[in-house]
């Protein structure tokens, strides 16, 4: 099927999220729809789905315009989307999930159970996928849960196939079988819209590649395009993706957190006997898919969750009886991985959540008032540093865009004297240029003897970034390996694999995006 738009616009308000947008995915191709967070895919492709109507514009499938006024309209007519957060009940077996909405029923208008379950394995075997169909969705793995997803597509007919930030949650090697399946149903001729940021990935399985940046198409592309060319047209000028930082020289322990176990409010284990350290002047990443255990370590750090056993020291200090303003008085930086909810005060201005933990002291309090001068003249400067895009530092917080709410918060840790910063997600939400930013100024805060702690999911990011790297599965360290540890190592620890063994797995089993690294490097050295 294809699948045409012709100047489709999407407008919130006064802002408009998608300007005229033309597109033309072709039967049996996989297009890569490439852009930064914000820039207003998921916007253009729920709108194809039929969760929004386009303000604008058409839609065309097979040269005839259709007009969906929901999902249902779009999937009857062969339209099926994979959402970036999975759209599935944990209690229900996979059939149960797969037919929800679209029982087939029985003469006496039971629900038929076994067609369901016949055709969630035709399609399973279909295409490999190796799902059982009487498995509960809350036991399987993010990975499965995904192709359960496709599943449910697929058995609804579905010609087009939209795929929302597929690999936000997946391991590589769960990337790599993700390429597999949708080389396979590419060659069933299902045509595959791919939405991403992750350049590497494109490269890899785009037929074509279609560039949006602030709710406008600014290009196409094709796989031969290198990383930085994809790049420049994604931020509208050059950038580097790497970023140079001389070797790490370490210190003496900073942080020490010894035997870590943290219980949720039910008493199921987060964080199962955790131990690692960070190291004066260095980076330790922490890796692993999102939900191992990182938000649990983070806020242990910080005080908000109080561990069930284990220690916490910061250059030998106990920080069992510390309170969360005492350990960020002690040279904690914390930049949460939440910034709406944790970072910032929505109701407040810029210049009041600069101080938000500082306001009582020097130099922006004398002990009996605070100075609104002070503070406004080091929002200002720091602002400017972080390149916040603003009115005035009296505006509230809240007419900033996420990726500027986050600079705030960057520029509020990092402005003053810190021995440790433990910053999650910190590019979350952040164009190309910014992030090149940000992590320069998490080097230079290495430099100066800072112990850097990053937590992400992101593993172009760890491996950017990272002297160290830990791994995180299911709420414990799988291994703590060196910064030149490979891509394809890195995944497989991040499914469990001890490090020992993901090494020999590793040399044995290449991986699609291992590959695409290479192919890179070989262009950086023709370069």
């Amino acid at each position: 099927m294809k699948l045409e738009l012709r100047g489709v616009t999407k407008r919130f308000g006064t802002f408009t999220a998608n300007d005229a947008i033309d597109l033309t995915v072709e039967p049996g191709e996989i297009h890569a729809l490439l852009g930064e967070n914000g820039a207003g895919k998921s916007t253009l492709m729920n709108t194809i789905y039929g969760l929004y109507q386009p303000d604008e514009g058409q839609i065309l499938l097979d040269g005839r315009p259709v007009s969906f006024h929901g999902p249902g309209d779009a999937v009857a007519a062969g339209i099926g989307m994979v959402h970036q957060h999975f759209m599935l009940v944990p209690v229900f077996t996979v059939t149960e999930s797969v037919m929800l909405g679209y029982e087939p029923t029985k003469r006496a208008g039971l629900i038929d159970f076994q067609t369901a379950r016949r055709r969630v394995q035709e399609i399973s075997a279909r295409f490999g996928f190796d799902v059982d169909p009487d498995a509960y969705i809350e036991d399987l793995p993010v990975g499965a849960q995904q192709r359960v997803e496709i599943i449910k597509a697929l058995s609804r007919d579905a010609e087009v196939l939209i795929l929302d930030e597929p690999t936000a949650v997946l391991t590589p090697q769960e990337t790599d079988e993700l390429i597999s399946i949708m080389r396979q149903l590419k060659e069933s001729g299902t045509s595959i819209v791919f939405i991403t940021h992750k350049l590497r990935e494109v490269r890899a399985i785009a037929d074509t590649i279609t560039v949006i940046r602030r709710g406008k198409v600014v290009g196409q592309a094709t796989p031969e395009s290198t990383e930085t060319e994809l790049a420049s047209m994604m931020v509208g000028r050059e950038v580097s993706l790497t970023s140079e930082k001389t070797p790490a020289e370490p210190g003496e322990d900073a942080l020490q957190v010894e035997n870590l176990t943290v219980l949720d409010a039910a008493g199921k284990v987060m964080l199962d006997d955790v131990s690692l350290s960070v190291r004066h002047g260095e980076i330790l990443a922490v890796a692993g898919v999102d939900g191992n255990g990182q938000t649990e370590l983070a806020e242990a750090i910080l005080g908000t969750r109080e561990p069930a056993a284990g220690r916490i020291t910061l250059d030998g200090e106990d920080w069992s009886d510390l309170s969360v303003k005492q350990r960020l008085n002690s040279g904690l930086g914390f930049v949460p991985e939440d910034r709406s909810t944790d970072g910032v005060v929505a109701g407040f201005s810029i210049t009041e959540n600069f101080v938000l933990d500082m306001y009582d002291q020097p130099p922006y309090s004398n002990g009996t008032a605070m100075k609104p001068a002070v503070m406004r003249a080091a929002a200002e400067e720091q602002t400017s540093r972080f390149d916040v895009r603003l009115g005035t530092v009296d505006d509230p917080i809240s007419t900033l865009s996420g990726g500027n709410q986050q600079k705030v918060v960057l520029a509020r840790e990092l402005s003053r004297d810190l021995k440790l910063l433990v910053a999650s997600q910190p590019t979350r939400g952040l164009d190309v240029g910014s992030i090149e930013f940000v992590h320069r100024t998490i080097i230079e805060e290495r430099d100066k003897g800072t112990g850097c702690m990053i937590i992400s999911t992101e593993l172009d990011e760890v491996l950017n970034l990272a002297d160290r790297i830990a791994v995180m599965y299911r709420g414990r360290i799988v291994g703590i390996v060196e910064a030149g540890t490979s891509r394809d190592v890195l995944g497989l620890m991040m499914a469990g694999v001890p490090a020992a063994e993901a090494e020999v797995q590793a040399a044995q089993h290449h991986t699609v995006l291992g590959e695409a690294d290479e192919a890179a490097e070989g262009e950086s050295d023709l370069a």
